[in-house]
């Protein structure tokens, strides 16, 4: 089956939740995703122009993986290809793996290269603060489901994306990296759910003294907990803000934007 720049969305959405699953480490370079980033980046390059927002997903995503790995040089390499393609997130250039660079004198002329309107800047900082928020929500669930005698299994809620028309391509990649993460935690918690379920419906099998009536509370409160997270999470979509320019300028300055914590 040929390529188009939806099965491209699809398979680099895999990689990347296969990164968030088994970590950037967790495999040998050339297996721990950077193969199947690399294939995103030639595939997407032979689409052409339509394709390239993608070309520059793939190199930022390996330029994150040089970091992890000590790859300084390397990392330049990938970021300068990212830029060139429309990679153009400055919020995620300000998180605390990446702020050693920034005295880089090479990476500071790519950070200079960027271009970003006043609303996918937005748009940007709400991503990342998603990102956060949503991790957050996953430790949260963790801890809240310790002792939980119910076997129901409860789904981690999303906020939805935004479906705004963005101004710059760039804004489609972090998109996708939140999509990603929104799947991998919630992959993550279903499979610990499903473990705890299975667990308390075998001992609720063999047990003469299960506590029943427990169990039935525990699951209401879990209901009652899944419905507030998924109020919440309704409640953080992003909404556009009235008069946020569309103009293309240069980027906040370096070390001037505080990443969402």
């Amino acid at each position: 089956m040929a390529d188009t720049v939806n099965s491209l969305v699809a398979r680099l959405h895999e990689v990347l939740v296969g990164l968030l699953t088994d970590g950037p480490t967790a495999a040998p370079p050339g297996r721990d995703g950077s193969e199947g980033l690399c294939d995103v980046v030639a595939r997407a390059t032979a689409l052409g122009p339509d394709a390239g927002w993608l070309v520059a997903a793939g190199h930022s995503n390996l330029f994150g993986l040089a970091l992890v790995r000590g790859q300084a040089e390397q990392a330049v390499l990938h970021l300068d290809a990212a830029v060139t393609a429309g990679f153009n997130d400055c919020v995620v250039l300000h998180a605390d793996p990446i702020r050693p660079l920034h005295h880089d004198p090479r990476f500071r002329a790519l950070y200079e290269r960027m271009r970003i309107t006043q609303a996918d800047l937005d748009e940007f900082f709400w991503l990342h603060q998603e990102m956060q928020t949503m991790s957050k929500e996953a430790q949260q669930a963790t801890v809240d489901n310790i002792g939980r005698l119910d076997t129901g299994v409860s789904l981690l809620p999303q906020a939805p994306l935004p479906t705004r028309e963005p101004d710059t391509p760039g804004v489609l990649i972090t998109r996708i990296d939140l999509a990603a993460t929104q799947t991998a935690l919630r992959q993550a918690a279903v499979k610990a759910d499903f473990q705890r379920a299975s667990g308390n419906t075998s001992l609720g099998l063999i047990d003469d003294e299960w506590d029943h009536p427990r169990a039935v509370r525990d699951a209401w409160y879990a209901d009652e907990l899944d419905t507030r997270r998924q109020q919440a999470a309704e409640a953080r979509a992003f909404v556009e803000r009235p008069g946020a320019g569309t103009t293309l300028v240069p980027c906040p300055p370096l070390g001037s934007i505080i990443y969402p914590a």
